[in-house]
């Protein structure tokens, strides 16, 4: 329904600092084509990409590219989702957006902006192996109801390590947290050997932030936020 996933899009007022934030994290830049008059680059670690705008736009936006976006706004929007934004035409970039339930925008562009990456799956970054994109929402149940005709699989909810539900993809999963434990969306990264990651995080000089959610092991979990504001949950596992 959506297409191929191509990346979170993040505003960021430096893209500079932004770029040697997530460099430091062990995350590689890949390359971009000249679609965007705006600076733009994009890193990735084999598995997530994270591009990075010098624009404001709603941020963060889960960006999908599929092609004949005009076409696919219809089907989209036969399955009930009101668009926020559509811009297509012979002398444009063809986008569709809309909002979830939760506000979370999704784009759904014609073509790709970045390159892919030749990084093998199993060269994480430090900060382990990427999860999912978790999204505050008070009401799970209407999540799911949103995204499963999108393309998405729903898990059943879990309380471990913290009230969510997980919701599948060919491409990117999704999380859905709620909005008391975290009010903003996190990327979600996991590995078992986290703690001693976290500990080599911080010996290169990463702070963590001092809101980590509760009921989560500091020894084996931690919160990170980026320049522009991205936070970054790391926990060893999400079972």
């Amino acid at each position: 329904m959506l297409g191929k996933f191509h990346e979170i899009s993040i505003e960021t007022a430096d893209i500079a600092e932004s770029v040697a934030f997530y460099e430091r994290l062990g995350f590689t830049q890949v390359g971009t084509n000249d679609t965007w008059q705006h600076p733009y680059g994009v890193l990735t670690d084999g598995k997530l990409y994270i591009g990075l705008h010098q624009f404001k736009f709603p941020s963060p936006t889960i960006t999908y590219v599929k092609s004949g976006v005009a076409h696919q706004s219809l089907a989209i929007e036969k399955h009930g989702v009101e668009l926020a934004w559509k811009r297509t035409g012979d002398d444009v970039f063809n986008e569709v957006g809309f909002l979830d339930p939760s506000g979370q925008a999704v784009r759904v562009q014609e073509a790709p902006t970045h390159f892919a990456s030749d990084r093998e799956l199993g060269e994480p970054s430090l900060c382990g192996d990427f999860a999912e994109f978790s999204l505050p929402a008070g009401d799970f149940a209407q999540m799911r109801a949103f995204w499963e005709p999108l393309g998405f699989v729903a898990m059943e909810e879990s309380e471990a390590p913290y009230p969510r539900m997980s919701m599948t993809s060919d491409y990117i999963d999704l999380g859905v947290h709620r909005p008391r434990m975290m009010e903003a969306p996190m990327l979600v990264f996991t590995e078992a050997d986290m703690g001693e990651r976290i500990e080599r995080l911080r010996s290169l000089g990463l702070d963590f932030s001092g809101e980590l959610p509760r009921g989560l092991d500091p020894r084996h979990s931690a919160l990170i936020e980026s320049p522009e504001g991205t936070l970054l949950l790391l926990v060893a596992s999400l079972d």
